[in-house]
């Protein structure tokens, strides 16, 4: 049996989750909508393992995965997501990730990506199968957003979902004022002087989608 933790912005997934897990012999712990409730419950409860979908409403996956990295958690990430970009596939592997399986495929496949994060093995599923030599392909250089601090990578991604600094800063509990610093020294690495750029870059390196990206140009911070 696998102590597992889930982590989906729609309940009904959430339902049929918990129900085929706990009908395998699993036992689901926990499961949250948001990141930050997630990290904390991750921390008290210490699962084996996450199932955490990337898109989650205006927050995204990306930051659980970068606190859990940040914090050397040992509970193991299989992503759960709709998400086939390679960019993303590649992005949650170098976040800690041992699997990716997208949504819609058969509950054999999640089944087999939690036994291999138990065993600390990396899993595709079958689905994300000929994204492989693209994923393994993509080189460090070629992203700018590799230049990037897991922290900035959050907020990042905050800010491009059209969060302002306050709702940032309350989110991973750190002054609007820090926030701040933290954009200015990012959009400076990234050679981007407006939200509008920043939305752009993060759409063409694929670390949000199209429709993520025209939420982010209305942000009014």
């Amino acid at each position: 049996m696998t102590s597992l933790y889930l982590v989906d912005d729609h309940p009904i997934m959430r339902d049929g989750l918990r129900a085929l897990l706990e009908a395998r012999g699993h036992q689901v712990v926990g499961e949250s909508v948001d990141p930050t409730q997630a990290l904390a419950d991750i921390l008290r409860l210490r699962p084996e393992v996450l199932i955490l979908d990337l898109n989650l409403g205006g927050r995204s996956g990306f930051e659980l995965l970068a606190e859990m990295q940040r914090r050397d958690t040992p509970t193991r990430c299989v992503v759960l997501t709709m998400s086939a970009q390679p960019r993303q596939v590649a992005e949650a592997l170098r976040m800690g990730a041992c699997a990716y399986v997208l949504k819609g495929s058969a509950g054999s496949e999640l089944l087999q990506a939690i036994d291999a994060a138990v065993l600390g093995k990396k899993y595709m599923g079958a689905d994300v199968a000929d994204l492989a030599f693209q994923v393994f392909s993509l080189k460090d250089e070629d992203s700018p957003l590799n230049a990037l601090s897991p922290r900035e990578q959050q907020i990042i991604v905050m800010v491009v979902n059209g969060k302002s600094s306050s709702a940032i800063g309350g989110a991973l509990h750190l002054s609007p004022k820090t926030v701040a610093t933290y954009r200015s020294r990012l959009m400076a690495k990234l050679g981007v002087t407006d939200v509008p750029g920043l939305v752009r870059l993060a759409v063409r390196y694929k670390l949000v989608d199209s429709e993520e990206g025209i939420r982010g140009r209305r942000s009014t911070d």
